[in-house]
C-alpha cells in the first residue's frame, strides 16, 4: 500500500521568523521591504494561501489529519498554482482543492483575482502601528490566519534603520516654500503618559513636489526653542536656503527660523490668526466681526488691506481691543502673501498643505491610546509618512508659472 504524502498545513506553510530575519537582512530600502520583490510580498502569498486554506477547512467541515475527515465523502486533494494581482505586480498562490472538485474560493472570487485591497487592509495594520499582538489577533479573526506575533514583531523592528536613514538622509539645498507645524500625540515617558508634540516639516522644491523632511519628537509642549533644534538640523543636512516659511502663531517662530535662515521670508498662517483673534470677540458678534474682517485678508492688494484694517479698528478697536491688536501687532508676517501674484498667494496664506498631511496621520495615531517608546512612534509616523506621500506623485498646480515668479523675486538666490 502506497503511503500518503502528508500535506504541510497552513501554519507549516508559513515562513518561521528566522526565515524572515534572513530576508530583512538584505533590505535596504523601502522597495526591498514593501516591492514587487520585497519581504512583504512573499509574506503576502503566505498570508492568502493560509487564508485559502482556512477556508477550505471550513468548506470540508474539518481540520486537516482529523478523524472527522475519514470516510467523509471529500477531502483535500493537493494544490494548484495561480497567479493574482498585487499592487507591486503578480504573485503566486499555491490554492487547495478538494477530491470532488466543489471547493470554490471566495477571497479569490472577492477580489476578481486582484487582491489589491486585502493586500492594503494587511499593509495598513502594520503602518497603523498596531501591536504585533493586535494584527495577529485581526488576521485570525477576520481570516483564520495564524501569523505568529514573533514574525510580526521580526518585521516591525527591521523598519527602525529605514526611520533612522530616512530621518537623516540628505536634503536640498533649496526649498523654495516650506510648512513648519505639529502634532500631538501620547507618549509614556518615565512610567506616566505625557503629551508630546511631534515637529513636522513639508518642503516644496525645485521641480514643485512637496516631500516630508522629517519628524522630531520633543521634550513637552510645542515651543519655539525646539523648532530652532529643528531648522538646524534642516541645515545640517544640507538645507543652505529657504524662501518663503509658512507657520502658524507660535510666539518666538520668527526668530528661530530667522536665526538659521536669516533671508527667509515668514507668512503667518491667515487662518491660524482668524481663530486667534476670535477667542476676544464675544460669539454674539462673529459673523459681524468676521464680515469686516474679511475685507482686510480678501482685499486685493496690500494697500486696500491696510486701508480696510483701520476701519476695523475704527468699527471694533474699543469693543474688542485685543482681537483687532493681534491683526495689527502680526501685520508684517500675516499680510507677506499680498506681495505675491494668485498663484502663489493660494498656496502660502495658510499652513493647509501640512495640515492635510495631520489630518490623514492622526487617523493613524488616534489608534494608540499612547506610544511605548518613542522608537514605537517614529516607526509609525514614518511608515504612515510612506503611505501617505506616495500619492504625492504631481507638482504644485501652475508650478512652471509659479517658479519663473519666485526667480523674478529671489533672484540673487535663484540656483539654476
Amino acid at each position: 500500500m502506497t503511503k500518503q504524502k502528508k500535506q504541510q498545513s497552513p501554519q507549516e506553510s508559513m515562513p518561521t521568523a528566522e526565515e524572515v530575519q534572513a530576508e530583512l537582512a538584505k533590505v535596504q530600502s523601502m522597495d526591498d521591504f514593501f516591492g514587487k520583490e520585497g519581504v512583504f510580498a512573499k509574506l503576502f502569498a503566505s498570508t492568502l494561501e493560509q487564508m485559502l486554506e482556512g477556508e477550505l477547512t471550513e468548506h470540508l467541515g474539518y481540520e486537516p489529519y482529523e478523524a472527522a475527515g475519514r470516510n467523509s465523502g471529500n477531502n483535500r486533494n493537493g494544490r494548484y498554482a495561480k497567479k493574482v494581482r498585487t499592487s507591486t505586480g503578480e504573485a503566486s498562490v499555491q490554492v487547495p482543492r478538494d477530491r470532488n472538485g466543489e471547493f470554490e474560493p471566495q477571497i479569490l472570487a472577492r477580489y476578481a483575482g486582484n487582491t489589491n485591497e486585502l493586500e492594503e487592509k494587511i499593509l495598513a495594520m502594520y503602518a497603523r502601528g498596531l501591536s504585533t499582538r493586535d494584527i495577529a489577533g485581526t488576521l485570525a479573526e477576520l481570516y483564520g490566519v495564524d501569523i505568529s506575533a514573533a514574525t510580526i514583531s521580526t518585521i516591525t523592528e527591521k523598519v527602525w534603520p529605514l526611520v533612522e536613514a530616512w530621518q537623516n538622509r540628505p536634503l536640498a539645498r533649496i526649498y523654495p516654500i516650506v510648512y513648519l507645524d505639529a502634532i500631538h500625540i501620547k507618549l509614556r515617558r518615565e512610567g506616566r503618559v505625557a503629551n508630546t508634540a511631534v515637529y513636522n516639516v513639508l518642503g516644496v522644491d525645485m521641480e514643485g513636489q512637496r516631500d516630508i523632511l522629517g519628524h522630531w519628537l520633543g521634550d513637552g509642549g510645542e515651543g519655539a526653542n525646539f523648532w530652532l533644534s529643528v531648522l538646524t538640523d534642516l541645515q545640517n543636512r544640507g538645507v543652505a536656503d529657504i524662501f518663503l516659511a509658512c507657520v502658524d502663531g507660535l510666539n518666538g517662530f520668527s526668530e528661530a527660523i530667522r536665526a538659521v535662515f536669516p533671508q527667509t521670508q515668514i507668512q503667518r498662517c491667515v487662518i491660524h490668526q482668524i481663530r486667534s483673534s476670535l477667542k476676544y470677540v464675544s460669539w454674539k458678534d462673529h459673523k459681524a466681526f468676521v464680515a469686516d474682517l474679511k475685507r482686510v485678508y480678501r482685499a486685493a492688494t496690500r494697500e486696500e488691506a491696510e486701508l480696510n484694517l483701520e476701519q476695523l479698528d475704527r468699527q471694533w478697536g474699543l469693543k474688542y481691543p485685543m482681537a483687532v491688536r493681534s491683526w495689527q501687532a502680526n501685520w508684517a508676517e500675516v499680510s507677506t502673501f499680498f506681495d505675491y501674484p494668485a498663484e502663489i498667494r493660494r498656496i502660502i496664506y495658510t499652513t493647509n498643505s501640512v495640515e492635510s498631511y495631520h489630518r490623514q496621520l492622526r487617523k493613524v495615531t488616534k489608534t494608540k491610546a499612547a506610544f511605548p517608546t518613542p522608537e514605537a512612534a517614529r516607526k509609525l509616523l514614518y511608515l504612515a509618512t510612506q503611505r501617505i506621500t506616495r500619492q504625492w506623485n504631481s507638482p504644485i498646480r501652475d508650478w512652471p508659472k509659479i517658479l519663473n515668479q519666485l526667480a523674478i523675486r529671489f533672484e540673487g538666490r535663484f540656483a539654476l
